[in-house]
């Protein structure tokens, strides 16, 4: 389980590293996206990855991470994909702007040349 989430955590971070440093304001939304979703998903596996165990401790079962899964990754990753969703949405209508106004979506403002 470690393996794959470390993979997919990897993948996704090179992934968006790589279209962040494409020339389109499009590709650089994308690739800033798949960051966010990497770094979410390492905090999320950094709070012990554990299958059916509940956040809440009850009376009676020892308060520690062998029984009880860590909530606070939980509440960061759903506060980090509202401000997330927020901020691609402010992108999104920034990215519409410059296209109007400058006729392309090219990052630095030079459609044809190299």
């Amino acid at each position: 389980m470690e393996l794959v989430v470390s993979l997919a955590v990897g993948v996704m971070a090179a992934a968006g590293v790589w279209l962040l440093l494409r020339p389109r304001t499009f590709q650089v939304l994308i690739g800033l996206a798949l960051l966010s979703y990497a770094v979410n998903l390492f905090i999320f596996s950094v709070g012990s990855l554990s299958l059916g165990k509940a956040p809440v401790v009850h009376a009676g079962v020892a308060a520690d991470l062998a029984h009880y899964t860590d909530p606070l990754p939980q509440a960061l990753v759903l506060t980090a994909i509202v401000i997330g969703f927020a901020t691609t949405a402010l992108f999104l209508v920034v990215l519409l702007a410059l296209r109007g106004l400058a006729g392309g979506d090219h990052v630095d403002g030079r459609e044809g040349e190299p």
